[in-house]
């Protein structure tokens, strides 16, 4: 069995971080190692929260593993709250790829959205998280957070095709072979992703239904998705297909069940359909596969 790890924060409450990278991840077929950045009582969105940084903690547990022999396929990296726990994680990945060659990295450079950065965090720390980006073989912005990386503006009215491809384009300037857009919409009331292989230089982009809603953790289903089928062996744009699909699937599972929460999505209700899906499209073609330069 492949062994991801997976680098971010956990909030006890709020269905987000790695209370949704754990349980994805292991629907998915694959055994999910985590490294906790820090504790919450429940994510920041709430009126109040606990808070307990576990930054110390991240190093001896990497080298209690080499101890142990221990080696993973991938590393999967989240939220980071801090410029040491980028440095702290950029090493890690050194050491790991040390161990393991064929390590995939996997950058979720969550730090904004909406056009604005997340509080406690300005525009060194976006640059700071490009230099995680360049040890990527995959990452995974939002729009905002890929025009904050870039250092241009956020465009508030959206973007056509071409200019989510060019910013793609100069993602992967920064080092990274695979860049992914997330939240992309070039139809009325489509929404999905886009990437761009820099070796091949094909855009790729799958768009589902967008449905009238907003929920907090989305983001790293979709992270968590994309991260479990890469390492599973699909090619960037099955697992783009498998992530979008299923984050729509826990939209209309949350939208469906009348008590549902504001701080997060019912994905628990819909893991079994990711699973089915997954096994079966390692062999399947996918709708809409089809690159272009």
């Amino acid at each position: 069995m492949k062994r991801i790890v997976t680098i971010q924060d956990i909030s006890c409450i709020g269905r987000c971080s790695l209370t949704v990278a754990l349980p994805v991840i292991s629907a998915l077929g694959i055994e999910c190692a985590v490294i906790p950045t820090a504790v919450l009582s429940n994510h920041t969105a709430f009126s109040g929260f606990t808070f307990c940084d576990l930054t110390d903690q991240i190093t001896p547990i990497v080298e209690q593993w080499q101890r142990e022999g221990l080696t993973f396929d991938a590393v999967y990296t989240g939220y980071l709250g801090s410029f040491e726990q980028i440095r702290i994680v950029s090493h890690i990945i050194d050491v790991l790829r040390a161990q393991n060659p064929a390590l995939r990295v996997i950058v979720d450079p969550a730090m904004a959205d909406f056009g604005k950065l997340y509080t406690g965090f300005d525009e060194t720390f976006a640059r700071e998280m490009t230099s995680l980006c360049k040890k990527a073989d995959i990452v995974l912005p939002n729009l905002t957070e890929a025009c904050y990386m870039l250092g241009i503006p956020y465009p508030e009215h959206g973007c056509s095709e071409d200019e989510y491809k060019a910013i793609l384009y100069k993602l992967s300037a920064l080092g990274c072979p695979t860049t992914v857009l997330t939240g992309v919409s070039l139809r009325e009331n489509r929404i999905g992703a886009m990437s761009y292989d820099r070796e091949s230089d094909t855009y790729f982009c799958y768009e589902n239904e967008h449905l009238a809603a907003q929920f907090h953790g989305t983001g790293d289903i979709f992270a968590s998705v994309v991260t479990g089928a890469v390492t599973r062996g699909m090619s960037v744009s099955r697992a783009l297909t498998l992530a979008v699909d299923f984050t729509l699937a826990c939209i209309r599972s949350t939208m469906a069940d009348a008590d549902h929460r504001w701080y997060g999505v019912n994905f628990e209700s819909v893991l079994g359909q990711l699973t089915a899906a997954s096994d079966a499209m390692q062999n399947e073609p996918v709708p809409g596969e089809n690159h272009e330069n």
